[in-house]
C-alpha cells in the first residue's frame, strides 16, 4: 500500500502536492499559534478557506479579510453574514494608497494580481479591472492587536509587508506568505528584499519554512531564502519574531 502511495504522490504535479502539504502546515500553524480571542488578518481572502480556519481556531476574535475582486468581496459578505466578527475590505492592499489597474482572471481568480503573472494553464481568460488600494497599517482600527498574517496576493507581498510594518512591529504577528518565481519576479521582487525588510532592527522577524519552524529549526539566513527562491524548493513562507525563535 505503501509503495503504490508513493507512485501516485510522484504522478501528482509538484505544484498540487506542494499546495497540499502547504494547507497541512498552514491549519498545524494555526492550530499552535491562535488561542479563542486571537486577531486575524487575511489578505487575498479569495472564498474564504483560509478564514474558516481563522475561525475555527479563534472563535471569539476580530479578523479582517481583503479581497479586490468585486464578486468574491460579495460572497464573502454573502457567506460569512451571520459572522460578525468578520470584517471585510474590498481593497488590494500595498505600500501606498490609491487607485490602480488590477489583472482580474475570471477562468481562475487565484491567479488575478496588481500585475498579470505567469500562468500554469494555457488559455486563461484575463481582463483589466480598477481597484482602490490602501495600506494595512491605515485600514485597520487604530490599536488593533493582530495575531496572525496570511498573505496570498500572486507577487505583490513585498508592497502588503512595506505597507503593513507598524502593525508588525507593535504586535509581533507571525505571517504565512507567498513568494516564488512565476509571480514575485513579475513586479520585481527578490528574497533580499523581502528578508532586509523583516529582519531589519525595527521588526526584528526570522524567516522559515512552515515546516522547518513547527520542527523547531533555526530559521533560514539571508543566502538560505534567496537559494529556497531560485532553485524552486518553496514559495510559501512564515516570519516570526526573533523573540520566539527556537533556541540553539
Amino acid at each position: 500500500m505503501k509503495e503504490l502511495l508513493k507512485k501516485l504522490l510522484k504522478s501528482l504535479p509538484i505544484a498540487f502536492t506542494k499546495n497540499q502539504q502547504y494547507d497541512r502546515d498552514t491549519q498545524r500553524v494555526m492550530r499552535k499559534v491562535l488561542h479563542p480571542t486571537a486577531n486575524c488578518v487575511d489578505v487575498g481572502c479569495h472564498k474564504g478557506e483560509v478564514l474558516e480556519l481563522m475561525l475555527r481556531y479563534a472563535p471569539q476574535g476580530q479578523h479582517y479579510g481583503f479581497e479586490p475582486i468585486p464578486d468574491l468581496f460579495k460572497n464573502l459578505e454573502i457567506n460569512f453574514a451571520n459572522r460578525p466578527n468578520c470584517h471585510f475590505y474590498q481593497l488590494g492592499l500595498s505600500n501606498a494608497p490609491g487607485e490602480t489597474s488590477f489583472n482580474y482572471v475570471v477562468s481562475n481568480p487565484a491567479y488575478s494580481g496588481f500585475v498579470k503573472r505567469k500562468y500554469d494553464r494555457a488559455h486563461e481568460e484575463d481582463t483589466l479591472i480598477t481597484v482602490r488600494k490602501e495600506r494595512l497599517d491605515t485600514v485597520l482600527p487604530a490599536g488593533t492587536r493582530v495575531d496572525l498574517i496570511k498573505i496570498d496576493v500572486e507577487g505583490a507581498e513585498l508592497e502588503v509587508l512595506q505597507g503593513a510594518t507598524g502593525i508588525i512591529a507593535a504586535s509581533r504577528p507571525v505571517i504565512v506568505f507567498e513568494h516564488g518565481l512565476g509571480a514575485s519576479d513579475y513586479y520585481g521582487t527578490r528574497p533580499e528584499q523581502i528578508y532586509d525588510l523583516l529582519t531589519a532592527p525595527d521588526l526584528n522577524m526570522r524567516i522559515s519554512t512552515m515546516a522547518r519552524w513547527l520542527a523547531g529549526r533555526p530559521a533560514f539566513s539571508r543566502t538560505e531564502l534567496v537559494q529556497q527562491f531560485e532553485k524552486g524548493l518553496n514559495y510559501y513562507f512564515i516570519a516570526y519574531p526573533a523573540e520566539t525563535a527556537p533556541k540553539g
